[in-house]
This record gives C-alpha cells, sequence and structure tokens, in this order.
C-alpha cells in the first residue's frame, strides 16, 4: 500500500474511532510500528492528527473522544498532575471537583487527606471519595450524562452557587494556544464549570499537554482566570506570556512517559 494512501485511512479509522494504537494499527496495515510511528509523526506535523503516547486521535471541535479512551490517554501524565495537586491541598480545605477523567484522577490522589469536604458534579468523584468516613462529599442535582456520570442543568448550577469553597479544581478539553480561551464541548457543563471558578477562592486547572492547542466549540473562560495551572510539560511560548502577564501560576509536573 501506498504511504499516502496508509495515512489517509490511518485518518479515517482515527475519525471513526477517536483513538487508535500503533499496535492496532500495525497489525491493521501489516507493517512495523515504527512504520505507523512515522505515518503519525507525519499526519501530526500537518495537524491531520493528534498523537499521544503509543497512538493517536481525530480532533473534533464537536465531539470528544469517548469516556473510555479518555481514561487511558495520557494516564501517566494525569497522574503526576494529580498527585501534583494533592499535594498542595490541605486536610480539612472544601473544594469543588468538576467532571473529567483527569479530576477524577485529582479525586484518587486525595484518598490520603484528612476531612475534606467536597462538592462535585461528577458521579465517579463522588463514588471513588464517598468511602473515606472523614470527608463529608455533597453530590450536585441535575441531569445526569450517561456516558461518563457528569451532572448538569439549571438545578447543578443554582446548587454550586449555594458554596463558597477553599479550592476549585477542574478539567478543560483543550486551551487555545492564541488567547488562552479554555475550550469543552458541552454548553451546559461549561456553564457548571464558570459557577465553579466563580465560587472557588483558588482555582486549580488540571491539563495534560495535550490539551494544548487542542480545539473544542465552547468557551469556557479564559486561562487568566485560574490561579495555577498544573501540567506535564511546558506550554507554548503565547501562553506562557499570557500566564506571566496574569500572574497564573505554572505548576510543572513530571511524567515517566
Amino acid at each position: 500500500m501506498a504511504q499516502q494512501t496508509r495515512q489517509d485511512k490511518i485518518v479515517a479509522l482515527a475519525k471513526e474511532k477517536g483513538y487508535v494504537t500503533i499496535d492496532e494499527l500495525a497489525s491493521h496495515f501489516n507493517v512495523t510500528p515504527q512504520t505507523i510511528r512515522r505515518d503519525i509523526n507525519v499526519l501530526a506535523q500537518s495537524e491531520r492528527i493528534r498523537r499521544h503516547h503509543g497512538g493517536a486521535s481525530y480532533d473534533s471541535s464537536t465531539t470528544n473522544v469517548a469516556y473510555a479512551t479518555r481514561q487511558i490517554l495520557q494516564h501517566s501524565a494525569k497522574e503526576q498532575i494529580a498527585n501534583r495537586i494533592a499535594a498542595e491541598i490541605p486536610d480539612h480545605a472544601s473544594l469543588f471537583i468538576n467532571i473529567g477523567t483527569t479530576t477524577e484522577t485529582v479525586a484518587r490522589a486525595l484518598l490520603k487527606h484528612q476531612g475534606l469536604q467536597i462538592i462535585t458534579n461528577n458521579i465517579n468523584v463522588a463514588t471513588i471519595l464517598s468511602g473515606k468516613e472523614d470527608f463529608t462529599v455533597i453530590i450536585a442535582g441535575g441531569r445526569v450524562r450517561s456516558r461518563d456520570g457528569g451532572i448538569m442543568g439549571e438545578a447543578t448550577i443554582d446548587f454550586i452557587n449555594q458554596f463558597r469553597v477553599d479550592y476549585g479544581i477542574i478539567g478543560i478539553s483543550g486551551i487555545d494556544v492564541n488567547d488562552g480561551s479554555l475550550l469543552d464541548y458541552d454548553y451546559q457543563e461549561v456553564r457548571v464549570a464558570q459557577s465553579i471558578i466563580a465560587n472557588s477562592r483558588h482555582v486549580f486547572l488540571a491539563a495534560d499537554a495535550n490539551k494544548f492547542g487542542r480545539n473544542a466549540m465552547v468557551r469556557l473562560g479564559s486561562l487568566t482566570q485560574v490561579d495555577r495551572l498544573f501540567t506535564n510539560e511546558q506550554p507554548p511560548k503565547s501562553l506562557l506570556t499570557i500566564m506571566k502577564a496574569h500572574k497564573v501560576r505554572l505548576e510543572l509536573c513530571a511524567t515517566q512517559e
């Protein structure tokens, strides 16, 4: 098969599945993993797909990658970010945790803490943390999104607005590298996250490096609204300039990937 044809088919498979691994592509096309890595590098450079450790995904501004796939993407980076955030949260603090696989990883990293009070619109976060007897876990009301356990809607926003907490921990689908816009896919989810930002004394953004330059159609807000960005790689210079101007602190978390 010609290289161009194979690369076109790789893009088509990534678009169909959301995420494809190097091993499955090598098997599908009967070529070596090294060949697939070269193809992915070429396609990523031309921005036709997004390269990940061990595979590639197709970016859409309207549809997010499937929840099960997001759980495994950048897993090591998410753990490093989660551990760093957990280290910054004192015992007996109050916090919001929103929807996302990264924030779920943060929830697991908080299990060694004492006396936390957590308000969340994420059923998975509530499940992770509710087994801790000294934690108070409050779950927001609203419509449950079946694909990932997110809770959203007007009732959710009204609920969040009743609280004022020490820390808001939020995840995001993408960060525009030109102006620092925080981007996501669901308008109702974004509105809940905006309420979390507005009602938190300190806002921590958890975002692995694959979120830099990733497109999504709904604007949540701006990087300038967070106090600290926790990530696993140095952000692009354009974002660093914005962060410096608005005193957003960069927390660079080491990763094993």
